[in-house]
């Protein structure tokens, strides 16, 4: 397609750094790419990212939009082997003209990351406050988590993918810290649900945890959204078989009773 600049330039501004939370990604699916193409040209309707500049909701949309398309490509192709020209080639501008929104390939990564990763965090913390016994944290954990795959499937599959080479950056020293604040609150609730009785006394909680994690987050390399099951009937399965396994069986189960279930 014929490439066109971007209206209104801005001069470029980057994320503000760890400590301020940045905006969330909205929960709508993200537009297909030639949707997110017309909403780099037009400043049209795109997924909502932190760091927006004082432009105006046009630039924010057109910043969101220019992430969008890139996070596909750093999914498909890798974050290394993308260069700006294949981003702005997608989001139909000249690399000049892509500058106007990011200073570099590493601050577009940076703001796709940060929001999906406050995004989730945020999720997790309000789940938390909420309260409830631990099988009733686990289970909107777990739903949490299930339903940001499915919204962040690219941002999900680059942060898999890239991990181990943008942690040795300082610019991304927050990925490690985003780690371990998780690590800590899912940490915390297992702990509790153990010291209540809400979970078996011999469930070690870091590999509890990890096994979790893992589980959830490898679903992205298979799991369609659009697909017969909704996150949540994905969560569904997973819990019937995650609960069954960690909450404390009476006698009758532990003598060979059928395992419970979810209703």
């Amino acid at each position: 397609m014929a490439r066109s600049p971007v209206s209104s330039p801005d001069q470029p501004a980057r994320r503000p750094r760890r400590g301020a939370t940045a905006p969330a990604a909205d929960a709508e699916p993200a537009p297909a790419n030639g949707d997110r193409r017309n909403a780099a040209n037009r400043g049209g309707s795109g997924r909502r990212a932190g760091g927006g500049r004082a432009g105006g909701a046009g630039e924010s949309e057109r910043r969101a939009a220019i992430v969008g398309l890139a996070a596909d490509l750093f999914a498909e192709r890798g974050y290394r082997a993308t260069t700006v020209r294949e981003i702005a080639d997608a989001a139909g501008m000249l690399s000049g003209s892509l500058y106007h929104h990011f200073d570099s390939k590493e601050s577009i990564i940076d703001e796709l990351l940060s929001s999906y990763l406050d995004d989730l965090h945020r999720e997790y913390e309000a789940i938390v406050e909420r309260g409830g016994t631990a099988v009733d944290l686990i289970d909107g954990l777990v739903r949490a988590a299930f339903s940001s795959v499915a919204r962040h499937r690219a941002a999900v599959t680059v942060f898999q993918n890239e991990r181990v080479h943008l942690i040795q950056l300082p610019r991304f020293a927050y990925l490690t810290a985003a780690e371990q604040s998780t690590q800590r609150l899912w940490m915390k609730v297992l702990r509790d649900g153990i010291a209540a009785g809400q979970l078996r006394a011999d469930l070690d909680p870091k590999i509890t945890y990890r096994l979790l994690r893992d589980s959830v987050w490898v679903s992205v390399r298979w799991y369609s959204p659009s697909g017969r099951l909704s996150p949540d009937q994905l969560a569904d399965h997973f819990l019937r078989m995650l609960l069954d396994g960690i909450r404390p069986h009476g006698p009758a189960t532990d003598a060979g009773d059928p395992p419970s279930s979810i209703p």
